[in-house]
């Protein structure tokens, strides 16, 4: 009934594989991604490893503000104001999507909605027209 010549073999190339995949990449710590940086903008609307970490949090919270209690002040950073708006704020200094969104977001496993409703910024549209 059970075929040990060919089961206990398997099991041993399954355990070797499993093995190999975990001790191939032991002590490899990934590198980050590198993300285009705005030109002629030196600070964000949070300070930068708080934007790393929360900046969904911090666009839930405006999409809240705006769109369900219809506070629409502006953010003021630096001397300068910026919209309460991905697209305007945003994206206002981060140009493009593809070289800064996206490629964290791929690297971190993560497929926000943003995009679902939001219009990808001009620049994007130019490189996709473009290819």
């Amino acid at each position: 009934m059970y075929d040990k010549g060919k089961i206990v073999p398997g099991l041993i190339i399954f355990v070797g594989l499993m093995l190999f995949a975990i001790f191939n990449n032991a002590g490899q710590k990934p590198q980050p991604p590198k993300l285009e940086k705005p030109e002629g903008y030196k600070e964000c609307v949070l300070p930068v490893e708080e934007m790393k970490q929360s900046h969904m949090v911090l666009l839930n919270e405006w999409r809240d503000e705006v769109i369900r209690e219809g506070k629409r002040e502006q953010v003021k950073v630096g001397g300068k104001m910026f919209d309460k708006s991905l697209q305007r704020g945003c994206m206002h200094c981060h140009t493009s999507k593809k070289k800064f969104c996206d490629v964290c977001h791929e690297f971190a496993s993560v497929y926000p909605y943003c995009w679902d409703c939001h219009i990808a910024p001009q620049r994007d549209m130019a490189d996709q027209e473009a290819k």
